[in-house]
């Protein structure tokens, strides 16, 4: 398959899409020109005659494959896929320990992080009234009062009967609150000693937790709140992190390794403490056909429906490090083993 992007890249997305404002305001750090419509994706395929992914999932974006034109899904691999296209201003560290390290920070961001933004903006009743209003003027502003309220209801109705998607629970919802609480206070002390996650310019992974942050931050009033209480240079980060096209930066801008292991440590402590036994538990639940899981997270019992592509996630995550040389994977596995992370990667 040979894909190879349109200029400028056409983005279909929603404003109060994590995945979208990712994309986007990578795309605006590193100088890619793009061009996005707001809203549906269906229509806008359609009006081209190009064929919708499955599933089709937030922001779309056309590339021509093999000679065509086809709209395609899923920020990480499309990330990957730019830097072969495009050198300069990479989000990808050049050191493969830390490109490693990176890749498994924007997983999180992408896979738990989003947890909290599902959980937040659905489980309370003046975020529901918030989201539940707004969302469907995003889609139409020209709705009238009656259809307006008749959208509004039925986007309520839809969103707070598929908590389940991300595991909120009366059970789970105090592991889900504790988790954000903490992984604010983590990525606040990290941000007091560096601009970025790892080092003075920005990762993919800055990208992943940027994009659930705009609507945990940005969006929703009750996560809002929590982060205004405990973490000011986060919601600062946020603002500066929308469009950073102006920064210059260096290859050693990167952390060295060790520092970044020393950086890295608490966040990585909590992805450990919440989002690998997750990980593990819907693996092991997709190898053996079950439809749901079962396990203990952070003391308190988390039961779920099987997720298959937080599977693919998982041993997309192994393969990331089976391709790392000796050495490095020698620096990881310790790494990850003193942080609670060590069963993430699979012992042959």
């Amino acid at each position: 398959m040979v894909m190879k992007s349109l200029s400028p890249i056409p983005i279909v997305g929603n404003p109060a899409s994590p995945y979208t404002r990712k994309m986007v305001s990578l795309l605006r750090y590193r100088r890619i020109p793009y061009s996005i419509k707001w809203g549906d994706p269906r229509g806008f395929l359609k009006s081209l005659k190009i064929d919708e992914p499955k599933p089709i999932l937030l922001p779309v974006i056309i590339f021509e494959v093999d000679g065509e034109e086809k709209a395609v899904c899923d920020s990480t691999p499309i990330i990957r896929h730019l830097e072969t296209e495009f050198s300069k201003r990479s989000v990808i560290p050049s050191n493969p320990a830390l490109a490693f390290l990176n890749y498994v920070l924007e997983d999180f961001g992408d896979e738990w992080v989003t947890k909290y933004m599902f959980h937040y903006r659905w489980n309370f009743k003046d975020d529901i009234e918030n989201a539940s209003t707004r969302l469907p003027l995003l889609h139409d502003m020209n709705l009238d009062d009656q259809s307006h309220r008749e959208f509004k209801k039925y986007v309520a109705d839809w969103q707070t009967n598929r908590l389940w998607v991300v595991g909120s629970n009366e059970m789970t919802a105090p592991i889900i609150e504790a988790s954000y609480k903490r992984f604010l206070e983590q990525l606040e002390e990290s941000l007091a000693r560096h601009p970025f996650l790892i080092g003075n310019r920005p990762s993919s992974a800055d990208y992943a937790i940027y994009g659930q942050l705009t609507q945990l931050i940005g969006f929703d009033p009750t996560s809002r709140s929590i982060a205004c209480d405990r973490s000011p240079r986060v919601i600062s980060w946020l603002d500066l992190m929308e469009d950073m096209s102006g920064l210059e930066p260096e290859e050693n801008d990167w952390l060295s390794l060790e520092n970044a292991l020393e950086n890295l440590g608490s966040i990585f402590q909590e992805i450990g403490r919440v989002y690998i036994p997750a990980l593990l538990a819907n693996a092991q639940g997709i190898a053996s056909d079950a439809g749901s899981w079962e396990t203990r997270i952070d003391g308190a019992t988390w039961e779920q429906k099987c997720f298959p592509y937080q599977a693919k996630c998982f041993k997309w995550i192994n393969d990331e490090f089976n391709e790392l040389n000796e050495n490095d994977q020698s620096i990881v596995s310790s790494f990850l083993s003193k942080t609670g992370c060590e069963k993430l990667i699979l012992k042959d």
